[in-house]
């Protein structure tokens, strides 16, 4: 738009304020019905005058702005379907779909967005606390701590984009204190139950799915989510570029957990000697199937060449953890048993941080670097004898 020209009706306006900031003005769709006039700002008149068109289009496209008095429901299903579902990895917006319909709107959708307190959140908290939920076993039981955390966590981020939106003044959320969320430490296993575990199961059909996620500390989408073009068993090594998760039924692949996540893992000879078992079960496996056998590219499939669910891979994990008397081992476990024993075994923690892909070396020291109870025995002995001399 050529500068200097007057914008025509349904363009919006653009002045200068007494500041020098530029403002652009126009009347746009928002949620709730109707129309509202919205703001935008700038440095000079031609970032007015960018925002605003910029504004409008999303308007002629179909982007509904929330109403200032829209109600908390209202926004959120605004927030999730304009900012979460275009930004976020699908497995991330289908928990914050589900939290938003499940706890925070039954409670708080009919609050006006603008009239939200910390009152009010304390309440959702409250409420949430002693909210009843159906167990794995089907019985009934609260809420746990995390969820009650993520709940906070999930209108805190939706309320600072309100903020940003300037729908609103103030984050209430942020005006709530929340204890800091708690790692799920796990158990992980020993070298010997490692080694055991891994000796009764050479015959399984996901041996070598197995035997990556304690040696290589895999993810399990990570693991589903890898394709044999990820995999070099010449060069000995593998790409962790993307992970598999199950939305609403469907297969969706997705990037990693983070971006540290995206790696480079080199193959141990443990690993490569049983990926290349697993490629001739494979090979086996769609030969007796024949025509109806899916290329799917993935090195852990189903028997038909399929996606693997992670819901599948859990069952077969609870059958095999059963049968080899691990108790509640989770799999995730099995990653945490990587770790675990990379840091006991002297692997420097930046070293085991690059391989399990976290984000924060903290995640790796905090969660992961804790002694065995002889470990500890051994290490208080050598305590006891140093002091021990020093006495009289």
């Amino acid at each position: 738009m050529a500068a200097g020209r007057k914008r025509a009706n349904g363009e919006g306006s653009i002045y200068k304020r007494t500041d020098g900031r530029y403002v652009g003005s126009a009347f746009v769709p928002v949620v709730g019905g109707g129309r509202q006039r919205r703001y935008v700002y700038g440095r000079t008149r031609q970032d007015a005058r960018d925002a605003l068109d910029d504004l409008l289009r999303k308007a002629a496209t179909g982007v509904r702005r929330p109403l200032k008095r829209a109600t908390v429901g209202e926004y959120l299903d605004y927030w999730l379907d304009e900012v979460v579902k275009p930004e976020l990895r699908p497995t991330t917006y289908a928990g914050y779909e589900t939290m938003v319909r499940v706890h925070i709107k039954p409670v708080l959708g009919r609050k006006k967005l603008d009239e939200l307190g910390p009152a009010d959140v304390r309440h959702l908290l409250a409420v949430l606390r002693e909210k009843e939920t159906t167990g794995h076993g089907g019985g009934r039981r609260t809420l746990s701590k995390r969820m009650v955390q993520f709940a906070h966590a999930v209108l805190r981020n939706a309320l600072s984009n309100a903020v940003r939106e300037e729908l609103i003044t103030r984050n209430a959320a942020k005006l709530v204190k929340m204890s800091n969320p708690e790692y799920d430490v796990g158990t992980g296993l020993d070298p010997i139950a490692a080694r055991a575990l891994l000796a009764s199961i050479t015959e399984d059909r996901l041996y070598a799915l197995y035997v990556c996620a304690i040696v290589l500390g895999m993810r399990r989408g990570e693991l589903l989510g890898l394709m044999w073009d990820a995999v070099d068993l010449d060069g000995n090594r593998l790409v962790v570029r993307q992970s598999l998760s199950w939305v609403n039924g469907r297969a969706v692949l997705q990037p990693p957990k983070t971006r540290t996540s995206r790696r480079v893992i080199p193959l141990p000879d443990v690993v490569a000697t049983a990926l290349r078992e697993h490629r001739k079960r494979q090979d086996d496996e769609r030969a007796d199937t024949g025509d109806s056998w899916e290329d799917s590219g993935f090195v852990f499939t189903t028997r038909r060449g399929a996606p693997m669910s992670p819901y599948t891979l859990s069952k077969y994990w609870r059958d095999l953890r059963e049968k080899a008397g691990l108790g509640t081992l989770r799999f995730h476990d099995l990653r945490h048993t990587a770790v675990s024993l990379l840091l006991a075994l002297g692997v420097p923690p930046h070293v085991v941080r690059e391989i399990a892909g976290h984000s924060d070396i903290k995640v790796t020291m905090l969660v992961y670097a804790h002694g065995s109870l002889a470990e500890k025995k051994a290490a208080l002995d050598k305590l006891g004898k140093a002091l021990s001399s020093e006495l009289p």
